[in-house]
Parts: C-alpha cells; sequence; structure tokens
C-alpha cells in the first residue's frame, strides 16, 4: 500500500475542488455545472474503489498505513499533523461513502432537473462527500474534528436547501444546533485524552491496529468512563440517538436525496464509526460500554415505534433509520464480539436504505411531490422498477434470507444474546421485538404505497415511472440489498477483513442456541409483516383515526420535542430572560442613572462659572476661609484628646 497511500488526498481533494468550482463559478455553471459535480464524486469513487481493492490484495499485516501531509499544529506538548489512515475500517467506510454518494449525484441530476438552484445543490454534495471522507480518513481525533464539523455544516446547507420556506430553516437550525450539543462531547473527549496522554492520534492512543501499546491502557478507569461517555455524547448527536434524535424526522424537509446521503452512507454513519474506531477506549470502560449498549437499544425501540404512526413516507423511513442505527450501537456497545456486526449492518443498511429513500423520492416525483402514504395505493401497476427496487430492500430491512439485511442484523441479534445475568435476556429482547416492529411498519409502508387499491385519481395525480438516471440507481442499490450481505458473510470474509482495526471477535455461544434465535427472528418478522399488510390491504382512511395514546404519542415522537422544550428550551429562555433583564433593568440603567448624576452635578457646578473675576475671587476666598476653619477645627480635636 506504501506505494499507492500517495494518491488518498485526491479521495477528498477531487470533491473539495468540485465544491469549490461550483460555489465560485457562479451563474455561468448554472446550466452544466452539475456535471462537474457528478465528474467529481465519479473520480473520488473511482479513487476509492481502487485504493480499495489494492488493500484487499495486501497482506493483511500491511493494511493499516498513515500517510502524512504536513504538520498541522505544533504548541507546548501538542503536535498534530495532518495525516491520513487507511486501514480496513477507513477504506471500508471509503467504498460506501463514495459509491452511494456517486449513485445519490447521479440521481440527482434528474430529480433536481428543475430547480433553479441545481448548481448550489450539487456544490454542497460535493462538499459533503469530502468532508465525511476527512472524517473517516483523520488519523487523528482533532482531524477527525474538521470532517465531523464539515459534516456538519453541509447537512445545515443540505437540510435547509429550500430555505424560502420557514419550515426549512428551521429544520436546519435544529438539526444544526442539536449537533453541537453532540459536538461538546467529542471536544470534552479530546481534551480528556490530551490531559492524560498528551496525544490525540490513533496510533499513539490506540495502538497500532488489533495490537500494540496503546496509551489508552494506562488510563485509570473513572478517565476511560468519562471519555467513553463523552464520545457516546457526541455519537448520539450525530447518529441521531437518544436524547439527541429530535432532529433527524425534521431533516426530511431537505430534496430527498439529501435523505438518501445522510441517513445511508454518512452523517448518521458517523457516531457508529467513532464508537468502533475508539474500540480500545470503550473497552477500558466497560460502564461507558453498558451506556452504549442502553442507548442503542432505546433508540431502536423508540424509532420502530415511531415509524409505526407516520404517514409521511420519508419520516417514516426517518425513524426506520433511527432504529436502524440503534441496532450499530448497540453491538458497538457489546465490545469486540460486536464491532465488526456493527460495522456489517452499517455497509448492508447503507445499500438497501438509500434504495428505499431514493425509492420514496421516485414515488413523490410520481405523485406531485405528495408524501402522505394515505393517498398512494396500487402504485405497483405504474412503476413498477421503483416498486422493485423498494420490494427489495424491504426483503433486505426485515432480515428475510437470504437478502442483505437477515446476514447483518442476525449477527447483532445473536451477538445481544450473549453474556450473563440480567442483560443478555434485556438487550436481546430488545433487539428482537425490534426486529418485528420493523416488519410491521415497512410491511404497512409497502401495502399503503403500493398494494391495496388507488387512493390517488387523475387527473389531479398521473403517477410514472421516473426517468432513467432516478431509476437506475435505485436497481443497482436492490442489487446491494439482494447479495451485498450473503457476499460478505461469505466464510466470515467481513468480520476477517476488520480484524487489522477491531480484533478478532472470538467465540461466544449466546444464551439460546443459534438455531432458536434464527427461527424466533424470523417468527417475529413474518408476525409483523403478516399484521401490517392484515392492516392496511384494504381501505385506507384519507384522514388518519384518532387511534390510541401510543400511536397519538409516536405521531408526536413521544412527545421528544415537548420533553426537550421543558428541559432545556423554556428553562434555557428563562434564564435568558432574567439575564437579559438583570442587564438592562439593572446593570445599563445603574450606568445609566449614574452617568445621568455625573451629568446633573456637572450642570450644577457649571453655574458657578459666571465670567466675572469677582466672582472667583470670592469663592477663592471662602475656599481658604473653609480651610482654615477645618485646620482650627482639627487642631482644637487634637488638643482635646491630648488632654
Amino acid at each position: 500500500m506504501n506505494d499507492v497511500i500517495g494518491y488518498a488526498p485526491w479521495l477528498v481533494g477531487f470533491p473539495l475542488i468540485g465544491a469549490a468550482v461550483l460555489l465560485l463559478g457562479g451563474r455561468a455553471l448554472d446550466k452544466w455545472g452539475h456535471w462537474i459535480g457528478v465528474l467529481a464524486s465519479s473520480a473520488s469513487m473511482i479513487l476509492g474503489l481502487w485504493l480499495l481493492f489494492r488493500m484487499i490484495g495486501a497482506d493483511p499485516a500491511d493494511r493499516v498505513v498513515d500517510h502524512s501531509l504536513w504538520t498541522w499544529l505544533s504548541a507546548g506538548g501538542l503536535d498534530v499533523n495532518l495525516a491520513l489512515r487507511l486501514d480496513p475500517l477507513s477504506m471500508t467506510f471509503v467504498g460506501l461513502v463514495t459509491f452511494v454518494g456517486w449513485l445519490i449525484h447521479l440521481y440527482s441530476v434528474e430529480y433536481m432537473a428543475h430547480d433553479p438552484h441545481r448548481r448550489r445543490f450539487f456544490a454542497y454534495l460535493n462538499l459533503f462527500i469530502a468532508a465525511m471522507l476527512v472524517l473517516v480518513l483523520a488519523d487523528s481525533y482533532l482531524v477527525l474534528f474538521i470532517g465531523w464539523e464539515g459534516v456538519g455544516l453541509a447537512s445545515y446547507l443540505l437540510i435547509g436547501f429550500w430555505d424560502h420556506k420557514r419550515p426549512n430553516a428551521v429544520a436546519a437550525k435544529k438539526a444544526f444546533v442539536m449537533n453541537r450539543v453532540g459536538d461538546m462531547g467529542l471536544i470534552v473527549a479530546m481534551a480528556l485524552l490530551f490531559a492524560h496522554t498528551g496525544a490525540l492520534d490513533y496510533g499513539t492512543l490506540l495502538g497500532s491496529g488489533a495490537s500494540g501499546t496503546a496509551a489508552v491502557d494506562g488510563l485509570d478507569q473513572g478517565t476511560a468512563t468519562a471519555v467513553g461517555l463523552a464520545l457516546l455524547l457526541a455519537a448520539c448527536g450525530k447518529s441521531a440517538q437518544f436524547p439527541l434524535q429530535a432532529w433527524l424526522g425534521d431533516a426530511m424537509a431537505g430534496p430527498t436525496p439529501v435523505s438518501a446521503l445522510i441517513h445511508a452512507a454518512t452523517m448518521v454513519t458517523a457516531g457508529v464509526y467513532l464508537l468502533v474506531r475508539s474500540g480500545p477506549i470503550l473497552d477500558a470502560a466497560p460502564t461507558a460500554q453498558l451506556v452504549v449498549v442502553i442507548v442503542g437499544s432505546v433508540t431502536l425501540i423508540f424509532g420502530a415505534i415511531v415509524g409505526c404512526a407516520k404517514d409521511d413516507i420519508k419520516k417514516a423511513l426517518a425513524a426506520s433509520t433511527m432504529s436502524q442505527i440503534g441496532y450499530m450501537m448497540l453491538a458497538a456497545g457489546l465490545g469486540p464480539v460486536g464491532y465488526a456486526f456493527a460495522i456489517f449492518h452499517l455497509i448492508t443498511h447503507g445499500f438497501f436504505k438509500a434504495g428505499l429513500f431514493l425509492g420514496a423520492g421516485s414515488v413523490m416525483h410520481g405523485m406531485n411531490d405528495e408524501v402522505n402514504m394515505r393517498g398512494f395505493g396500487a402504485l405497483r401497476h405504474v412503476m413498477r422498477l421503483t416498486a422493485w427496487s423498494m420490494f427489495f430492500g424491504w426483503l433486505a430491512i426485515l432480515g428475510i434470507p437470504p437478502f442483505s439485511g437477515f446476514w447483518s442484523k442476525d449477527k447483532i441479534i445473536e451477538a445481544a444474546f450473549v453474556g450473563e445475568g440480567w442483560q443478555p435476556w434485556v438487550f436481546g429482547g430488545a433487539a428482537l421485538i425490534g426486529a418485528g416492529i420493523t416488519a410491521f411498519y415497512m410491511t404497512r409502508l409497502m401495502t399503503m404505497t403500493f398494494w391495496g387499491r388507488p387512493r390517488w385519481t387523475e387527473p389531479e395525480y398521473h403517477p410514472h415511472e421516473s426517468p432513467g438516471l432516478m431509476v437506475w440507481p435505485q436497481v443497482v442499490l436492490a442489487v446491494g440489498s439482494i447479495a451485498l450481505g450473503g457476499v460478505l458473510a461469505f466464510g466470515d470474509v467481513f468480520t476477517t477483513w476488520l480484524e487489522p482495526v477491531v480484533g478478532t471477535p472470538g467465540h461466544h455461544e449466546p444464551v439460546l442456541a443459534v438455531p432458536v434465535l434464527m427461527g424466533a427472528t424470523i417468527g417475529v418478522v413474518v408476525l409483523g409483516a403478516v399484521i401490517g399488510y392484515a392492516m392496511y390491504r384494504r381501505d385506507v382512511p384519507a384522514e388518519a383515526p384518532r387511534g390510541s395514546v401510543l400511536t397519538r404519542a409516536a405521531r408526536r415522537d413521544l412527545f421528544q420535542d415537548t420533553v426537550n422544550e421543558g428541559l432545556v428550551m423554556k428553562p434555557g429562555q428563562g434564564v435568558t430572560a432574567v439575564l437579559v433583564t438583570a442587564d438592562t433593568g439593572v446593570i445599563a440603567r445603574g450606568w445609566a442613572t449614574l452617568a445621568g448624576g455625573v451629568a446633573a452635578l456637572g450642570a450644577w457646578l457649571r453655574k458657578a462659572q459666571t465670567g466675572y473675576v469677582r466672582a472667583y475671587a470670592a469663592s477663592m476666598a471662602a475656599g481658604v476661609l473653609i480651610i482654615g476653619v477645618v485646620i482650627a477645627l482639627v487642631a482644637t480635636l487634637g488638643q482635646t484628646a491630648g488632654a
């Protein structure tokens, strides 16, 4: 790999240059500038896949390579090189980000064809890809932080791309602010690591690969736990995990390709990457690991419940993303037994979820941008390729054998049942229940959209298949939904591939036999799918019925916004109001009163300035007299005291 490592900076360089050209080129590029964005994405994808296959062909001992570009910071005991690390983990993400990102670029050419600001949109897409590649290729937490913040900026620009509509601008601001809360966790983690180890680069902190001396091994358990929890806070913000998940549904305000990019290949996967990359820190902090598993378990159930009540097709898929990332977080918290499975599911999810989102965009394209599934139905007859593509994505996310999700999600469920005491039963049970709920709400989505009877009428709606540039990326992703999981699972090739970074998972027996778990998983999935189909295959009312208490709560995201407003926003507004009152009513008014008093005193003293010599002489005489009287009084008091 050393002979080709010099090309690695161009992985970031191509999309970054593309973004700069499109932003600086102005309106002269409006008609054809989007192809510059596609070209930049294509170049990065080709280079990324070439480097990935070169690493696959290299000896496992040579698969961790650092490439320093220049010294970025040198202050006191801190020396930070702007450097890249190519290893199986980072290159797995490079392959996912560049390939799926390239397909989304192609799709966007047609999807955004009538948008007057298409050039700017592609500039932001390129910027997003570049930032994500910096994040995963960084060789230190400080360089990772550049990509981390770059992804946050790009997501803000893309979610609020149609900011002429106020709700879209508010959604972008919400995502930006909630992610900044999580970012404080990453900053605190870096501060603690540097204070206790004097380093921020992976090689020093985490060791070279799965073996070697790691500075974090010298951390006491309290410090390791604090760092682990701070990293978890950062991951919760970026990956929309409880309790920082409320921004995710609102992020659907952006164009649909943005949803596919954020929810499949880039932003929401960054938190999982951070935790798996920081595996040695979590291994040294069992308490932090337990909290990670709890957060993942809560979120996978939370997202699944919310997804059951959403009628907006994109928001239903957003809730699904929240839930599926919860599975990955759960696996990441299980330690070496789960790290590889977390990334395995991340990769398969990247394909089938991107396909589902692009399929949703295709449905919207054919239905005049309608997103309410209650107005769909029987679209499989007029959108056959879109329906088939989403059908395979649906089978993959359900985990039906032999589709991709079966190979990755079932491994997480098995790993969740490994352990002693109450934990495998609680966490494994949550993963199992989540699989059944997932089958219900995803079958609900498919049934309301493609099956049943049509609930739309012409000429108000004229559903039709999307153009080729929108359909063929879906077809490619559908192929991944069908076959990718089986290919990566064959002979444990993927877990073996990640061993230089995450170590060997070893063999651990779950508390229930694997065939029993597999049968139970398939059983709850089939049950959930049957219930979903039975409930929505016939008449679907145009207006959502009142529903149960849980249904009404799920429609409002289980009141998470209400909780956030009550616990954070309103108290914050109260503190702000008190500070403003103190500033304007006490501090500012106090200084104004003092200034007024000085001005009044000056005005009164000014009256003594008459311009007459006799008045000044009288003033001087009065002053001398007063001084004399004072001196006499002081002398008299002194004599009295002496006597």
